[in-house]
């Protein structure tokens, strides 16, 4: 048994994410941990919603909410969506927590004591009318580059060009739309990752098994220059500097791209203090992320989008390699592309694309997470249409592991009742289907080994395949009107094989395969574990007379009309310009 421990990037708190947002990052780590959990490993997965920056306070403004409570209500929003997926974390907390503040505190005051921060005095916008400075996401305005009329003072989501805020023309503040605004001084601490750079280009060289994507991300930003960062920020909503450790900075808080990542550390600290690792919180805690004390045996997994790679390939890091102390690093950090809807970005504005609540509320939790995982964004770019959605519902999960599954329910229930059949001993083409599994099997675990998850899909599809061909080999239908002993051999091992399909499909649609396991309430299934060893024990169980509930139908299939009237409802191709 190995330790893994596993994160996903932080989902923002500002609203319901969207199904790109769930499959670059949080699906795959569920898959993940589901895999390793059901292989027998100790795993612990950590999640947290990212509370801090300029869009919680604008969200809160826009719902005329306390910031503090427009977190709290969303985060308990994210959390049972979460859960309605099936997302198995083992936490999921807050950035906003004692715990995150804590720990934010303490790395920024170890980065200064090792002379890896150092002050210095910018020039940002102020808002007379506002009486404060504004971050960059709070001034508005056109877009030097495109004549965009709302692009934000970091970047404009038209064009997508890099800005300051004083390139933008005409702009405004996004609190009061006053356009009195000024340049002034204000001093701010900077993250020196340019005197870190030697080091994380070598600790970036050490990870030759990371996806070409995530590793070509951090050599560009590399052979650019690492740039020293600027990480406070004048806002009143962040985790605050504290004065007596930097005075020149009194007043104001955080960056929310320092804390976030640091939120991991945090919420596992949430974790702990909440005596799910033991009676000793601290040790519990640093024996996942302290190589001193134990974290040295755990392999450190992330999930992210490819936008959120630079800061986990190089700011993390840099923080954790600066404070001098003894943190674990992240071993293999797998990053996703982007999953577009046509083409097009999923917009709630707009009306455009499935966001999580809407999703669940036309499907359940295991339609999304199969279609999704086999058709991750991992090499390229990926494109939601209506007509894979359904093709990936009909023919994959209705009509190769639904269709088997119910097949072989009702021929047992028809010529033996609710039970495990008796009949004649297994002979060669029992053999050879149980030789054809393992073969499947492999491929499955060994693509989950190595984070492919389209490959894994289509190795646990071909999985399914293998009952829907031995029972077309053997026509149990047929055989038992002439030999009622073959045909309960034949429908026993399609048992057992449906047995092996409940636990190998679990990290894929969970929902399914606990139905499905529940099927079989004599058996000793949850001993089981995914691996090589799986295929005899399920073929070693099931004994004749053993119980069996048919799970009925465990997957709908979805009518060209239904598909038609989401793709109306949500936007499709026509609304995109195709």
């Amino acid at each position: 048994m190995a330790r893994h421990l596993i994160t996903s990037a932080l989902p923002y708190i500002n609203g319901v994410k969207h199904l790109g947002n769930l499959v670059g990052s949080m699906l795959p780590a569920d898959v993940y941990a589901r895999y390793l959990r059901s292989a027998g490993h100790e795993v612990l997965a950590i999640c947290a919603t990212d509370e801090h920056g300029t869009p919680a306070e604008l969200g809160a403004l826009a719902e005329d909410m306390d910031v503090a409570e427009y977190c709290a209500r969303h985060h308990e929003t994210q959390r049972e969506l979460g859960e309605r997926f099936g997302l198995s974390w083992d936490w999921f907390g807050r950035t906003s927590s004692p715990q995150n503040h804590e720990l934010t505190a303490h790395l920024a005051r170890r980065l200064k004591a090792e002379g890896y921060t150092e002050t210095r005095t910018t020039s940002q916008v102020y808002s007379v009318a506002d009486g404060r400075f504004l971050p960059d996401r709070y001034v508005i305005g056109t877009c030097p580059n495109c004549g965009y009329d709302r692009a934000r003072g970091d970047q404009c989501e038209n064009c997508g060009k890099q800005l300051d805020p004083t390139d933008l023309l005409e702009p405004r503040s996004a609190l009061s739309g006053s356009t009195e605004l000024e340049v002034r001084d204000s001093a701010h601490v900077f993250l020196l990752q340019s005197k870190l750079a030697d080091r994380l280009r070598k600790w970036v060289d050490s990870k030759s098994d990371w996806p070409n994507l995530t590793r070509s991300i951090a050599y560009k930003w590399l052979d650019e220059g690492l740039e020293d960062r600027g990480i406070t920020r004048d806002l009143s909503w962040g985790i605050p500097v504290d004065p007596d450790d930097f005075p020149e900075a009194a007043g104001k808080v955080w960056y929310v791209w320092f804390d976030a990542p640091i939120g991991y550390l945090g919420a596992t600290r949430e974790w702990a203090d909440a005596g799910l690792g033991g009676d000793d919180p601290r040790a519990a805690f640093d024996r996942w992320w302290r190589t001193g004390a134990g974290a040295d045996e755990v392999t450190y997994t992330q999930f992210m989008g490819k936008d959120n790679v630079p800061f986990h390939t190089l700011s993390f890091p840099a923080t954790l390699l600066g404070s001098g102390e003894d943190w674990l690093l992240v071993d293999r950090l797998k990053s996703f592309n982007w999953l577009t809807y046509y083409g097009g970005k999923f917009s709630t504005s707009e009306g455009r694309g499935v966001f999580m609540s809407d999703a669940l509320e036309l499907l359940p939790g295991d339609y999304w997470r199969w279609y999704l995982m086999a058709n991750a964004p991992e090499s390229d770019d990926a494109s939601f249409t209506w007509e894979l959605f359904g093709d990936a519902v009909n023919k994959d999960l209705v009509g190769t592991f639904g269709n088997f599954v119910n097949r072989t329910a009702t021929q047992v229930v028809r010529h033996f009742g609710e039970v495990v059949p008796d009949g004649d001993p297994d002979g060669a083409a029992e053999d050879l289907l149980w030789e054809r599994v393992g073969e499947r099997l492999r491929d499955y675990t060994d693509a989950l080994d190595q984070l492919q998850f389209r490959r894994s899909a289509a190795a646990l599809r071909a999985l399914w395949a293998e009952g829907n061909v031995y029972l077309e080999e053997r026509e149990p239908w047929r055989v038992v009107k002439e030999d009622p002993g073959g045909a309960a051999c034949i429908l026993r091992n399609a048992l057992r094989l449906a047995l092996l399909h409940a636990v190998a499909s679990e990290p894929f649609v969970p929902e399914a395969s606990r139905r499905l396991a529940e099927a079989f309430p004599d058996a000793a299934h949850t001993g089981f574990t995914l691996d090589a060893t799986l295929v005899d024990d399920a073929r070693g169980s099931l004994a004749p007379g053993d119980r069996f509930s048919p799970p009925g139908l465990l997957f709908t299939k979805l009518s060209s009309e239904d598909l038609a009237a989401w793709e109306d409802r949500f936007g499709g191709g026509d609304d995109l310009g195709r």
